[in-house]
């Protein structure tokens, strides 16, 4: 599996950010109230994510009061980091389009509202985005030391 690079995750955002706005341009009336709840749901599991890249590299390198990691379970969260990179790419990409829409309605009080709950949850998705490549980033392999000798 090849390490997730940011460069494609902007490019997704942008991407399903200009289509999201496209879409909602002509529907926007017709659609529901953005639910506030994405917000703290998406720091939950970036929380989660930087917590277990953080424990994962500290039994990775075998730190004291560790225990061993075993391989499978590091593959699964690569496996998971890199899903979590992708799915907050498209998800930030879908709240920046509605923030695109309701930045031009803010002398409204509904788009207004909803502008402020488009880019809260855009902004924990980029947070979801930078623990899962921290996480994926935690998994790797160290390198070992050059001057170490073969037995």
């Amino acid at each position: 599996m090849k390490p997730t690079h940011p460069g494609p995750l902007v490019g997704i955002v942008v991407v399903v950010a200009l289509l999201i706005w496209a879409v909602i341009r002509p529907i926007y009336s017709d659609l529901p109230l953005m639910p506030w709840t994405a917000i703290p749901t998406v720091l939950l599991l970036a929380i989660g994510e930087a917590y277990s890249g953080w424990a994962t590299r500290a039994r990775i390198a075998r730190k004291p009061d560790t225990k061993p990691v075993e391989p499978l379970a590091v593959a699964r969260l690569a496996a998971l980091a890199k899903a979590s990179a992708y799915a907050g790419a498209v998800f930030g990409g879908v709240f920046a389009g509605f923030a695109l829409h309701t930045v031009q309605l803010l002398d409204r009080e509904t788009p207004r509202g909803e502008f402020f709950v488009a880019t809260g949850s855009f902004v924990s998705c980029v947070v979801l985005i930078c623990a899962a490549l921290y996480l994926e980033h935690s998994c790797r392999i160290p390198k070992e030391p050059e001057d170490r000798t073969r037995d």
